[in-house]
């Protein structure tokens, strides 16, 4: 090989034998590189032949480095360490987090929201974990949490208020349009009305009739409120669910409201992090963004 004047020597040949050199196997090095074996081999005899000097000992199975082989590869592998620390530098790694939140707040409101977060926090990975159980923080490896609650909570978490949980009956535009809305309590007998796991149909009826209201509707039940949702946006009924998860919906003419009142029901959603969080910074991004929601929504 002719020298430059910079004389150094080519990169691929200094990747190839600073590959070799750690893992004193051609096949492993090629492997790592991308590259053949013979590859990996020719680089080496490259440099070798640049330098006029025997840097790797062929042996029967591998190879082993000489004195000088020994030297000029901890210097080597110095190099190229310098270079993948400036280059970190400037391009920091993603940060990973993990938020508990409940099947229907993923599907109905954190989902449709993630190219916004990733448009806005594009370092950090947000990984979703979509369960009705309480995570814990600790053995479960959980960063944040959203919890529907009306408890207190431990010294140990922040919580910042989400949503208050305004309860609001919701269906498509084509059950709206064959009776004269709001709604009669006559018009029950022909609407079916769509449970979820709450069970609030009672007390919203009773809210917007003034007294209770007997059993008389046809029923369908489902265990969770997204289920309950997306029956009511595909004209099967009347669903129930907390306004903020139909904000969408709403406001592009998908759902309407068959009655106007709205149920407090007491159980409001809170982002929830430990006060000890390892990643402070990210859950900070996090919060902020999420906060955000709750002003726009006021």
């Amino acid at each position: 090989m002719k020298k430059t004047d910079s004389q150094i020597p080519p990169l691929n040949s200094l990747r190839a034998f600073d590959a070799a050199g750690r893992h004193l196997n051609f096949r492993i090095a090629a492997e790592e590189l991308g590259v053949t074996q013979g590859a990996v081999a020719q680089h080496v005899r490259g440099l070798e032949s640049y330098l006029g000097l025997a840097l790797l000992d062929r042996l029967p199975r591998g190879v082993a480095l000489t004195e000088n082989g020994q030297r000029f590869h901890a210097e080597i592998s110095r190099a190229f360490e310098i270079i993948r620390n400036a280059t970190q530098t400037l391009q920091p790694q993603s940060t990973h987090l993990t938020i508990s939140v409940t099947p229907t707040f993923a599907a109905k409101w954190l989902i449709p929201r993630l190219p916004d977060f990733t448009a806005e926090n594009p370092q950090i990975e947000l990984r979703i974990v979509a369960t009705e159980k309480a995570s814990n923080f600790h053995s479960d490896g959980v960063d944040l949490a959203v919890r529907q609650t009306s408890s207190s909570f431990a010294a140990g978490l922040v919580a910042d208020l989400l949503f208050e949980q305004d309860i609001i009956s919701v269906c498509s535009p084509a059950i709206g349009a064959k009776f004269n809305l709001p709604l009669q309590i006559t018009d029950l007998d022909q609407i079916i009305l769509i449970h979820d796991s709450h069970n609030l149909w009672p007390e919203y009826l009773k809210l917007v009739f003034g007294h209770e209201i007997p059993d008389r509707a046809k029923n369908v039940r489902l265990n969770q409120t997204s289920l309950a949702i997306d029956a009511a946006l595909s004209g099967q009924g009347i669903a129930l669910a907390s306004r903020f998860l139909v904000e969408q919906d709403l406001a592009a003419g998908r759902l309407i409201q068959p009655f106007e009142q709205r149920l407090r029901a007491g159980r409001d959603f809170y982002l929830v992090t430990p006060r000890d969080s390892k990643k402070p910074a990210a859950c900070h991004q996090v919060r902020q963004w999420m906060l955000k929601w709750k002003t726009a929504n006021r």
